[in-house]
């Protein structure tokens, strides 16, 4: 039971206050008259004043409440690296029995999981929320168990008691990590880009080690292993092989006795872009399909374009000088055999043989195609005739024969069931309603796959590989009809577009493919291929574990999965014979860029009302009582502040002067006075 005097007034403080006021100036003009009954004159003033300042006993019957302390249980993924797991488990619950031992006192256990993604540890963010469910005027103390690795200390936070850490881990530990600090998100194919990586030994390394190991995989290949100095920054020059996505994967193999190989590796994904596509065109004549060639090419900012027109064949004879036919002259030879493998595509259209690129050259041509290169035939009526290209060393490399006939009726170019399966022409707009073609060359296919068909569902175009090489042959050269609009069009610029972009190896447009996209730790897988069934799929995750996933079709050629990696790093994937490689999140998660413990980060929080950090390996602290304002951490000791908080259970107040008192005791003096001044 708690007594108290309490003041309730009846009118408002301002209106008291003026009632005072008024109250001595009265007395001070009878003491200036010379009135002896001011005295009480006075004392029936201060009544009323007090009476109107309803003074009250107020007894309050109060339950006084436990303190409450919070301890925060650190489970996140560098608190499993060595023994740290078991030294939080078995501090917790010592100091748990200490604290629940305690009179007056109520303990509150928080767990602290990895954050979501790879957002570490978030123990800030867990305290303000048990912060934000607790009374403050109860919270006594907060006692945090964990390595000190946390991630989330720029949150603002006011805490109502003093903040102490038990630090997990050990003095002796140590660890390597292997951080990349720059890289690129694009390279050019064929030009060496710098990657700045570091080698860190952190916490208490062996001495005498200056360098390590490092191993370089590209796209799941073999790696291949170099000595590195430790402790500096290394510029490491990288190629990108090809086009697309490259991932490439840099490790540090496990050192004896370090804390773990977690952030022993980085894994880069870059995108592999040509800096620019040189293609050659050859024209054999002038007609009206050789400007589109030239304007498709010419619109692509990526491009140079070298073309070669024969504008007046050798058997021409009209008169005209030599020396006066061009400006200068063409260099034929150092195209076709010094400076051929400069380019990565050569277009022959409607051209054919007449004597000015001799049989040696159309051979490198062909060789050029077999170590790589492109070429991509557009035939016309010569490709028919006994000067076509096919009867030249070039015709080794061509995928169909000519038969000699030319067909001159008009046809509806079709996307050939193999290709609606073939990037180049799967999806082409308003498939089969285009307008009408006017001549075909008849051929017979060799190799290579028939992705287009015209008359009486003849190859209209065939696609090939020869050897490292890519070779396409179109059967007409009126694709420039769809250009003009004849009939409708089609998609004429798309086709052509395609098909270079085909030729030159581009990544999105191969037909047989295993890509994927990752979005947080899931990943899109899609299969590209020309058959119709595909076998499951194999996924191999970054500890070694094999998963069979089946590829469901959703759309001709095309096969879909969707997984969900189970932890973060770089996964295998193979499906037939191709192979692909990504990387789902950082190979080195956040919780495994720090590793050694240490309470560094939370000092200004520790510091803040003079909490303090203990090592579990020193032994625990006991646990004591200290005012609020006072050091609450010493050798071997940390401090709670008791709260004293209570619940008010009920509340009486009893007025001191009552109405009836009031009024006696104001009418008294006042009697009392005028009786007094009455007499003088």
């Amino acid at each position: 039971m708690t007594t108290t005097i309490v003041f309730d007034p009846l009118i408002p403080w301002a209106m008291l206050v003026m009632v005072a006021v008024i109250a001595g100036l009265g007395i001070l003009l009878a003491l200036v008259r010379g009135l002896h009954g001011w005295p009480l004159r006075a004392l029936a003033g201060l009544v009323v004043l007090v009476a109107l300042s309803g003074p009250s006993f107020q007894q309050e019957d109060r339950a006084p409440l436990s303190d409450i302390v919070l301890m925060l249980e650190d489970e996140s993924a560098s608190q499993r690296l060595s023994d740290r797991a078991t030294q939080t488990s078995t501090a917790a619950d010592t100091l748990a029995a200490q604290i629940e031992a305690r009179p007056n006192t109520e303990l509150r256990r928080i767990t602290i999981p990895d954050g979501q993604g790879d957002a570490g540890t978030e123990l800030m963010t867990a305290l303000t929320e048990a912060l934000a469910e607790e009374p403050r005027a109860r919270v006594a103390g907060i006692v945090a168990v964990t390595d000190g690795r946390v991630h989330d200390t720029d949150l603002p936070i006011d805490l109502p008691a003093p903040f102490h850490v038990l630090l997990s881990g050990k003095e002796a530990d140590w660890d390597r990590r292997l951080s990349v600090i720059g890289a690129p998100a694009f390279a050019i194919i064929g030009e060496p880009v710098v990657l700045t990586l570091r080698i860190d030994d952190l916490g208490a390394a062996p001495a005498g080690e200056l360098f390590a190991e490092l191993d370089i995989s590209i796209d799941g290949e073999d790696a291949q292993r170099f000595s590195v100095p430790i402790g500096q920054d290394l510029e490491l020059p990288v190629t990108l092989p090809h086009g697309g996505r490259n991932v490439i994967r840099f490790s540090v193999p496990e050192a004896e006795g370090e804390l773990t190989d977690r952030n022993n590796a980085a894994v880069i994904q870059m995108n592999g872009v040509r800096d620019r596509l040189r293609v050659l065109l050859v024209s054999g004549e002038p007609h009206a399909g050789g400007r589109t060639w030239r304007n498709l090419l010419k619109s692509d900012s990526s491009v140079d374009l070298v073309h070669f027109t024969i504008l007046r064949p050798p058997e021409k004879q009209d008169g005209v000088p030599v020396s006066e036919l061009s400006l200068i002259a063409f260099p034929t030879r150092e195209l076709f055999m010094e400076k051929i493998d400069d380019f990565d595509l050569i277009i022959f259209d409607r051209y054919k043989r007449r004597g000015i690129l001799p049989s040696l050259y159309l051979e490198n041509i062909a060789q050029y195609v077999r170590a790589g290169g492109a070429v991509l035939v557009s035939a016309g009526p010569d490709f028919a005739s006994a000067d076509s290209l096919f009867r030249s060393p070039l015709g080794a490399v061509l995928p169909a024969t000519p038969t000699a006939r030319v067909i001159e009726e008009p046809y509806m170019p079709l996307v050939s069931d193999l290709g609606n399966r073939h990037p180049v022409t799967a999806d082409l707009p308003q498939n089969g309603e285009w307008g009408r073609w006017l001549r075909q060359i008849d051929i017979t296919a060799t190799s290579g796959n028939t992705v287009m068909t015209g008359v009486e569902d003849r190859p209209l175009l065939i696609l090939d590989r020869v050897d490292e090489g890519r070779v396409a042959l179109l059967a007409s050269d009126h694709a420039w009809l769809w250009n003009r609009g004849y009939e409708g069009g089609g998609p004429q610029l798309e086709l052509l577009r395609r098909l270079a972009h085909w030729m030159m190896g581009e990544p999105e447009l191969e037909e047989e493919a295993l890509t994927a996209n990752a979005i947080g730790q899931t990943m899109q897988i899609e299969r590209r291929t020309l058959n119709k069934e595909v076998p499951p799929l194999t996924i191999t995750g970054p500890d070694g574990t094999v998963t069979e996933l089946e590829l469901l079709p959703s759309a001709p050629g095309r096969f879909e999965a969707t997984f969900t990696g189970p932890e973060i790093g770089l996964y295998r994937l193979e499906n037939g014979d191709q192979l692909s490689v990504i990387g789902l999140g950082p190979a080195a998660p956040r919780e495994f860029v720090e590793t050694i413990a240490d309470a560094a980060v939370l000092e200004p929080v520790i510091t803040a009302l003079r909490g303090g950090v203990v090592r579990i390996e020193d032994g625990l602290p006991s646990v004591r009582n200290v005012r609020t304002g006072r050091p609450a951490a010493g050798r071997g000791w940390i401090g709670l502040t008791p709260r004293a908080a209570y619940e008010t259970r009920d509340v009486r107040q009893t007025p001191i002067l009552p109405a009836w008192l009031v009024l006696l005791l104001s009418a008294g003096l006042i009697t009392a006075a005028w009786l007094r001044e009455g007499r003088r």
